[in-house]
């Protein structure tokens, strides 16, 4: 038993705080993001999800009582509209090309980065970053001047020879462009992703790997693809993600044109909405969550057992 001396100060013991004041506690800093998901997101999700099972046009908005229950009719109409389903076949394109090229890019970019240039990096970084920052009106400005009939890349084949195309009024060579638009203004976030994944390897493994007599072509391969899986996945979900909504691309560069040929799901939403078709165009909307939902989880499932 220990003496208590006058004059020192008895020690206090901290007793434990209740789990429920404890859980109070957490949910009072939870509130501020609550309520803004609830009152932004959850309850706009749900109204866009019932709209997508009524008749909801624009016509009704001044009686909404003449709105009715319409089950799944919408989402038929969808996918009986040869128009959607060009643009669900445009926006594959957009995936299956657009994904794989930006991810190459930003791979390459982000090794140059990591092991070749290493005392100008972060002034490369930025530069490379710059497209993801720049507002996307004045690239397009840009690149519609560029890829005219008159413009710059015609101007430079003809250097060589070449009388260039009129890139964006040919229906085959309108869409690699609205792509390359793409890959050129997201290939920045894929290098920083795989940039921080690359610097996070320890160098111990690439000296324990060249011991064992393993090449540059051979670390890459065996060691630097392995390890950096979960930034593969990572950097795969969200281009992804990026590419199955894309709207900003081939609205300001070619309107969705020539003929369609470069106009995506997001696209066709936001044109019917603009019609009045509030109904068609919430399907629509959920259609392109779907294929969202769908993609991520195919992608988790090849990758994630491997990281």
């Amino acid at each position: 038993m220990t003496a208590f001396t006058p004059g020192t100060p008895r020690a206090r013991t901290r007793r434990p705080r209740p789990a429920a004041r404890r859980s109070l506690v957490a949910w009072l800093f939870l509130a501020p993001f609550a309520v803004v998901f609830v009152v932004y997101t959850a309850v706009p999700a749900i109204a866009a999800l019932a709209m997508s099972l009524s008749d909801l046009r624009g016509s009704d908005l001044r009686n909404p009582f003449a709105v009715d229950f319409v089950g799944l009719e919408n989402y038929v109409r969808l996918f009986g509209d040869a128009r959607f389903l060009t643009d669900l076949g445009n926006t594959a394109v957009f995936v299956v090309v657009g994904v794989p090229l930006t991810m190459l890019t930003g791979f390459a970019l982000a090794v140059a980065l990591n092991t070749g240039i290493r005392r100008l990096r972060g002034v490369f970084r930025t530069v490379f970053y710059a497209p993801v920052v720049t507002n996307i009106v004045a690239i397009a400005l840009i690149w519609q001047y560029a890829f005219n009939a008159d413009g710059t890349v015609n101007e430079a084949l003809g250097w060589f020879g070449f009388a260039g195309p009129n890139w964006l009024t040919d229906t085959d060579l309108a869409m690699p462009v609205v792509i390359l638009l793409g890959v050129w203004r997201n290939f920045g976030t894929a290098m920083v992703l795989f940039l921080a994944g690359l610097q996070a390897i320890p160098e111990e493994v690439y000296e324990a790997a060249a011991l064992d007599g393993a090449g540059a072509w051979s670390r890459l391969v065996h060691v630097t693809l392995p390890l950096l899986l979960p930034t593969v996945l990572l950097v795969s979900v969200l281009l992804s993600t990026f590419y199955l909504q894309v709207f900003d691309e081939p609205y300001l560069l070619t309107d969705g044109g020539p003929l369609g040929s470069t106009e995506s799901v997001a696209l066709y939403t936001y044109r019917q909405f603009g019609f009045g078709e509030y109904g068609l165009s919430s399907a629509a909307s959920f259609v392109m969550l779907a294929l969202v939902v769908v993609v991520s989880a195919v992608q988790f499932r090849i990758l994630r057992p491997r990281t």
